[in-house]
């Protein structure tokens, strides 16, 4: 056995060595030391193997297990029951082993925002171009009639906000379904959606989802000049199947609560050409608020037809960013 600088030292009796002894006594000093330490090195090794489960993936570091004393050695090969894994345990899907070096406790973590659901609505439809008949169909919002949908608006270059309000839907339920939340798009544009779906049914969608929350993404498409988001909220409406009033304070709430973490995270403003630099706008007239029975709001992204609002909102990084300021907002308005 070989001994250097990061070994620990020897006993005395082992390093100290009368130059007057003969020297198979010598000899029979060292063979006695290396003999008591042979056991509690191979006691260390086997705890080793058996603890890293004998592993021969690289990409795993050994795990270090300090040497046992030669009395504990005896101790070492006979385990205790209490030392045994419980049956019943078992790693998470995706977990390392529990023998696996270096792996954290196995663990169920409970997410605070579990069992919440959370509906996004993608304004308009990239189809809605293509069915302008049946988008022009006339809808009852309770206050009165409206048609069953728009096209919506596009940037300069063409970038539809249809595509723009879809993008940012599908960013923001990946971040909401990390928080343990479950959500509902109430569409995503394919051949199952050519168009729509109309403004009733989208206020249905949520209420039948029973909702903690509703977001519905848009960008506005205003005169150029007219830059910065805006959060929608439903005024106190009644008649016909319209009826705010439970809704019109925590929808308010979840506005508030969106419209800070909106401008904090992509560092927009508030509009400059209404709302009165507040960034919170209340209507009327807007089927999918009048309808809805759960807390709602809209958001106005930004401006597509201003060229600076329109770089920010043809950007991935941006929607990215816009996405998260959403999720914020929903995140805080439920508590998480």
């Amino acid at each position: 056995m070989r001994y250097d600088e990061s070994s620990p030292p020897l006993p005395e009796s082992a390093t100290s060595i009368s130059p007057d002894r003969p020297w198979y006594a010598r000899r029979s000093t060292l063979v006695v030391a290396v003999a008591a330490i042979a056991p509690a090195a191979l006691a260390g090794w086997v705890l080793t193997e058996v603890l890293s489960g004998g592993a021969t993936d690289d990409s795993r570091p050994p795990r270090i297990v300090m040497p046992l004393s030669a009395s504990a050695s005896a101790s070492a090969s006979a385990p205790s029951a209490s030392a045994a894994p419980a049956a019943s345990a078992s790693p998470a899907p995706g977990a390392a082993p529990a023998g696996t070096p270096g792996a954290a406790p196995v663990t169920s973590v409970a997410k605070p925002l579990a069992g919440r659901t959370v509906v996004i609505d993608p304004g308009h439809n990239t189809g809605n171009f293509k069915h302008t008949t049946e988008i022009n169909r006339q809808v009852d919002i309770g206050t009165n009639r409206k048609e069953c949908d728009t096209t919506g608006t596009t940037t300069n270059s063409g970038y539809m906000e249809a595509e723009f309000s879809m993008d940012v839907s599908r960013r923001l339920r990946a971040v909401l379904e990390a928080q343990g939340l479950k959500v509902v798009l109430s569409h995503e544009a394919g051949k199952e959606r050519p168009f729509g779906p109309c403004i009733d049914e989208r206020a249905r969608i949520g209420n039948e989802a029973a909702a903690d929350a509703v977001v519905s993404v848009h960008a506005d498409g205003v005169s150029a000049g007219n830059r910065g988001f805006h959060v929608i909220l439903p005024a106190k409406v009644k008649g016909g199947g319209a009826d705010t009033a439970k809704i019109v304070g925590p929808s308010r709430q979840l506005g508030e609560r969106i419209a800070g973490n909106f401008a904090r995270t992509t560092g927009s403003a508030p509009a400059n050409y209404l709302g009165s630099g507040t960034g919170l706008v209340v209507r009327d007239d807007l089927g999918g608020l009048n309808l809805s029975t759960r807390p709602k709001v809209f958001i106005e992204c930004g401006n597509m037809r201003d060229a600076k609002d329109a770089a920010q909102l043809t950007s991935p990084e941006w929607r990215q960013k816009a996405a998260q300021g959403i999720a914020d907002g929903i995140v805080g308005f439920l508590g998480g």
